[in-house]
């Protein structure tokens, strides 16, 4: 139940919408913090395995926390990376209490039509075709499809001409054709 006000009434607690926008700014730093102690630990322990890449961790609340560690390697990787990697992962998170409370750990590849989140992402997929997912519409289109020909901080290139504000950029996968 909501009020005018900006305030949301349960019985006689009273809670301010800038409250809970807070609660979940820190949520969103707490997450953050995990997954880059969580990426460092990671690279260390992938330097003694060289062919295995690490492309992204994510800490993210569903029903329960889950942290997800997604690696790569040419030719794709299999179960035992997974589970190697997954045990000694697992060890040195418990023994240096890197996220706080309990939380499943998932580690796996990122799937054929991976999400391209970092500039480390956009370098090594640069020539590939990507779908581009746009907070609205562009030209009528919210979604664009085209081969990836360059990346900045500013904006991403299609076809070496469409050009696309990152700002109005929800997402970017890799293209599958079926």
């Amino acid at each position: 139940m909501t009020s005018g006000s900006g305030h949301f009434s349960y019985g006689v607690v009273k809670v301010s919408r800038d409250a809970i926008n807070a609660v979940w700014m820190e949520v969103l730093l707490m997450a953050n913090k995990t997954e880059e102690a969580v990426e460092k630990i990671a690279l260390e322990l992938l330097a003694a395995q060289p062919e295995l890449e690490l492309v992204d961790v994510e800490y993210v609340k569903e029903r329960d926390w889950y942290l997800r560690v997604y690696i790569d390697k040419d030719g794709g990787i299999d179960i035992d990376d997974c589970q190697k990697l997954s045990e000694v992962l697992e060890e040195e998170l418990d023994k240096n209490n890197v996220v706080a409370g309990s939380y499943i750990l998932e580690v796996s590849s990122p799937g054929l039509d991976r999400v391209l989140r970092k500039d480390r992402d956009f370098v090594r997929e640069h020539g590939k075709m990507v779908d581009v997912t746009l907070y609205k519409p562009i030209d009528g289109l919210k979604m664009i499809t085209g081969k990836l020909t360059a990346y900045d901080k500013e904006k991403l290139t299609l076809d070496e001409e469409r050009e696309i504000p990152v700002k109005q950029i929800a997402q970017v996968r890799l293209h599958i054709d079926f």
